[in-house]
């Protein structure tokens, strides 16, 4: 019977020998934490996005309450972002002090829409920052959203947290910050690639760069920054190889080499990755594409996407079904389905906060239709053939 076979979830992670190898290896010859897999995985990741700086994190949450740390985010400012994402992009400014502002989608690439954003600026003079963030591993128009920055002299950090092995629309790699001060990935295990969790942000700023070191670490500098207390650093003009200094307020933030070591296995296989699902894209788009009350999104943005997600909007009302209902069938036949992601203005936390629920009437109403159906590396043809079925089957009931 149907529901016997396998569950298709929305996301899975692909290991083989070799990751087990690199963390088997870690585990048994290296350093469990702080040793060198870390440097080596941040290496790694600022070489293939082409950045001068890469800093891992124990999460991209944690890399977000960093970057927006070290750009001084206060109690007096305001950060623009998308509110169609996971509540930890918004959070991280609430975590500074901050105010968030939610500016509306674009209807066509679901990514935050570059002509709201001088008008929230202008209404909003406090705005220090804008996240723009990458949906489903669509880049954002990051020329327009630099301009604009540019001519408020405000800092730009990527939430490219599904963007990893995506590329800006003019070719350029997301995470080389070509339109940003930091970028940032996730290394979630239904990400690009996985590192059971994890983070790294990039960076061309050395500021930065030594900023988010120490805030990593419990603000401490071990590098040769210059130390405050001198005279206790050295001895006879030598820096003593016990020192340490904190210098400022920091967090444990750290990754340890275990995961950096999968992290780094798994981006050798990452453009193998990024090649499999924009081969069942296509298969989806040309399931989908003649079916009524089924929309396509994004498919004039995909060219340079890393696809982390395929999301499709079906007009429930119409097929006279609800989506938790459709979701439910879907769930007995084995398939999980997920919606990315609830307006972060919607959640009581932020309606306690006097957010507006009818705020940005694009991203309300993406919201009411959207559903994230299975998309990941190992997902074979009879999986998305049930998977295509199953979806036809329930919108033509």
């Amino acid at each position: 019977m149907e529901y016997m076979k396998r569950t298709i979830p929305y996301g899975k992670h692909f290991i083989d020998e070799d990751d087990i190898k690199a963390v088997e290896n870690v585990l048994r010859h290296k350093n469990l934490t702080q040793g060198d897999e870390v440097s080596l995985f941040e290496k790694d990741i600022s070489k293939y996005v082409g950045s001068k700086y890469a800093v891992a994190f124990s999460s991209w949450t944690a890399g977000l309450h960093a970057a927006c740390s070290v750009i001084g985010i206060t109690n007096n400012d305001s950060v623009i972002t998308s509110p169609i994402t996971f509540v930890a992009t918004s959070n991280s400014v609430l975590y500074c002090g901050g105010n968030p502002i939610f500016s509306d989608i674009s209807n066509d690439s679901i990514n935050i829409c570059p002509d709201n954003l001088e008008s929230l600026i202008k209404k909003n003079p406090n705005v220090k920052a804008i996240i723009p963030v990458h949906f489903a591993g669509v880049s954002c128009d990051m020329e327009k959203i630099k301009i604009i920055a540019d001519k408020y002299n405000l800092f730009v950090i990527e939430d490219a947290a599904h963007a990893l092995g995506g590329k800006h629309n003019d070719g350029s790699q997301i995470g080389s910050c070509k339109f940003s001060d930091m970028a940032g990935f996730s290394f979630h295990p239904v990400k690009s690639i996985a590192a059971g969790e994890g983070g790294m942000i990039t960076t061309n700023n050395e500021e930065l760069y030594r900023k988010l070191l120490r805030f990593r670490s419990h603000g401490i500098n071990k590098l040769d920054d210059k130390f405050i207390k001198s005279e206790d650093a050295n001895t006879n003009g030598t820096r003593n190889p016990w020192y340490y200094e904190m210098q400022e307020l920091g967090y444990n933030y750290r990754i340890t080499d275990i995961q950096c070591a999968l992290g780094r296995s798994q981006l050798k296989k990452l453009s193998k990755f990024i090649e499999k699902r924009k081969h069942l894209v296509k298969i989806y788009d040309e399931a989908f594409k003649n079916l009524n009350n089924i929309n396509l999104i994004q498919q004039d943005y995909r060219e340079f996407s890393s696809h982390h997600l395929y999301v499709v909007r079906i007009n429930f009302n119409k097929i006279k079904i609800s989506r938790a209902e459709f979701m439910t069938k879907l769930r007995d036949k084995g398939i999980i389905t997920q919606v990315h992601y609830i307006p972060v203005n919607l959640h009581p936390y932020y309606q306690k906060l006097g957010y507006d629920k009818n705020l940005n009437p694009n991203s309300l109403n993406y919201y009411s239709e959207c559903l994230s159906i299975p998309i990941y590396y190992s997902l074979n043809y009879e999986e998305q053939t049930r998977v295509i079925k199953s979806i036809k089957k329930l919108i033509n009931e």
